[in-house]
């Protein structure tokens, strides 16, 4: 699989607005589905693929990829191994995108959130670690 980011559009081939169906056809059956109702009272299904650290979350009416949990440390973004990176340097490799505003916050849970709003993207970091990134369309 291609662990290549693509803001606002996927992962690899893997492209955001993709039916369920289209992307089990690629990536073969999920370790784990999931259903999740949320405040709409529509339902999102998440399938996880656990070997790959990828989590996939589908909506709508006729669900289709709206978000990406990734934390495969294969993963690279605008071509540089993103988990290899620190705070700074992954602040660093935004900006140099264009992807400039950001807001920082320390989740309850310990964990370091950097979101990059214009790219609808968040970076969760344990002392400086990168855990995982959501993307989405």
């Amino acid at each position: 699989m291609e662990l290549d980011i693509q803001i606002k559009k996927g992962l690899g081939n893997i492209l955001f607005g993709m039916p369920v169906e289209e992307v089990v056809a690629l990536l073969g059956e999920p370790t784990q589905v999931e259903s999740l109702d949320n405040a709409a009272d529509e339902t999102t299904t998440v399938l996880h693929y656990e070997d790959d650290g990828l989590s996939l979350f589908f909506e709508g009416d006729n669900p289709t990829l709206q978000c990406i949990d990734l934390s495969n440390t294969d993963a690279t973004l605008f071509g540089a191994e993103i988990f290899d990176m620190t705070e700074a340097e992954i602040v660093q490799l935004m900006i140099s995108h264009n992807y400039v505003e950001q807001d920082i916050e320390n989740e309850d849970w310990g964990e370091r959130r950097i979101t990059f709003n214009e790219g609808n993207i968040d970076f969760y970091l344990d002392q400086n670690d990168l855990l995982s990134i959501i993307w989405g369309i």
